[in-house]
């Protein structure tokens, strides 16, 4: 593990710390890899994962070939507030996962906003 991977995961844990999500309110976990995204909206007080989205779904895949670009962020921060509000989850907690709030992050966070889920 490299210095700024290690950076990024003591950033988390401060993170951790602060926020958790509920089953009304889950937390909105974000990975970033450097060609994808992985979103996951968790209730951390039953320890389940509600929902997932990923640049790697097929249903992704058949609308853009990449996903390591801002475009597949906001699509994919699109999709999960459309799967969310279809299992009845309007309010959510962002977990930026110890990255910066920028770029894909960014994009993902505020499409997915745009699309009716409150952060």
């Amino acid at each position: 593990m490299d210095k700024k991977e290690i950076g990024r995961l003591k950033r988390h844990r401060r993170l951790r710390v602060k926020i958790a999500g509920t089953k009304e309110r889950p937390r909105m976990s974000v990975h970033r890899s450097h060609a994808n995204l992985h979103v996951q909206l968790i209730d951390d007080t039953s320890s389940t994962t509600l929902l997932t989205g990923s640049t790697l779904d097929k249903s992704f895949k058949e609308k853009l070939s990449y996903g390591g670009n801002v475009q597949a962020a906001e699509l994919l921060g699109e999709t999960i507030a459309e799967k969310a509000k279809l299992k009845g989850i309007t309010k959510a907690v962002f977990d930026r996962g110890g990255y910066l709030y920028h770029g894909r992050v960014k994009a993902l966070a505020e499409a997915a906003r745009k699309k009716g889920l409150i952060f």
